[in-house]
């Protein structure tokens, strides 16, 4: 084994027994566990994303606060739903957090994982177009993400700007060099492994693999990483 690392869902409960009551206790104890988990020499600081429950959501926020209590632990996420990300934004914000951990991020995304409301992307204001299903959306908003993370102007510059523009087309700010090589795809069959390889972004597996052959998680898991490191 390489590395070790955690992944947390950041339950909260009014419980009485619990030491998680509120959002905020466990935004706040999720950064005193990252602190500590460097302290102890743990590798990865990783969190969970679930819209609609009472568990860690917006990653951005967090993620930034625990790069600016932290000096080495990697910081990421398994996996932010891209169905329900404007990639623009995302963007930004990725950058932002970023550049406060001095270039830790390690961004777990995918199409998501089951939910717990009917179609939750739509609440945010998303729609497949013509042709598409949830799933290709959310490939199509990584695609977009991956994109912007290249840094490359795309946006004609106003000529009466408030403040001054550099020359040529503007990017979004602030940017982060190298992020976009630090970019995880959660993948659950092998089709979409190849993919995320095409592309060129890493690979996270998980139980959350498809059953596409019937065999044993292991065997299939490892079928995926083949599929995956061939294309």
């Amino acid at each position: 084994m390489k590395k070790i690392g955690f992944l947390s869902f950041g339950h909260w409960t009014p419980s009485p027994q619990s030491q998680a009551r509120s959002a905020a206790d466990v935004l706040l104890q999720s950064i005193d566990l990252a602190v500590e988990a460097e302290r102890l020499g743990i590798d990865g600081a990783y969190f969970r994303v679930h819209h609609f429950a009472q568990q860690l959501a917006s990653p951005f926020p967090l993620l930034a606060a625990v790069g600016a209590k932290t000096r080495k632990i990697e910081i990421g996420t398994a996996v932010i739903d891209m169905r329900y990300e404007n990639p623009h934004y995302m963007a930004e914000d990725a950058g932002a957090a970023d550049l406060i951990s001095g270039g830790r991020l390690q961004l777990g995304i995918s199409r998501g994982s089951p939910e717990q409301v009917i179609d939750g992307w739509r609440y945010f204001g998303y729609r497949p177009i013509e042709g598409e299903d949830d799933a290709d959306m959310g490939r199509r908003h990584a695609e977009e993400f991956l994109e912007l993370l290249r840094g490359k102007g795309f946006a004609q510059p106003n000529p009466r700007p408030m403040f001054t523009n550099p020359p040529g087309l503007l990017r979004l700010e602030p940017y982060s060099a190298g992020l976009r090589d630090r970019i995880w795809w959660g993948s659950a069959s092998n089709a979409t492994a190849a993919w995320a390889a095409k592309l060129g972004m890493n690979l996270q597996t998980s139980t959350l693999k498809f059953d596409e052959t019937g065999e044993s998680l292991h065997i299939q898991q490892a079928a995926q990483i083949r599929a995956f490191r061939a294309a």
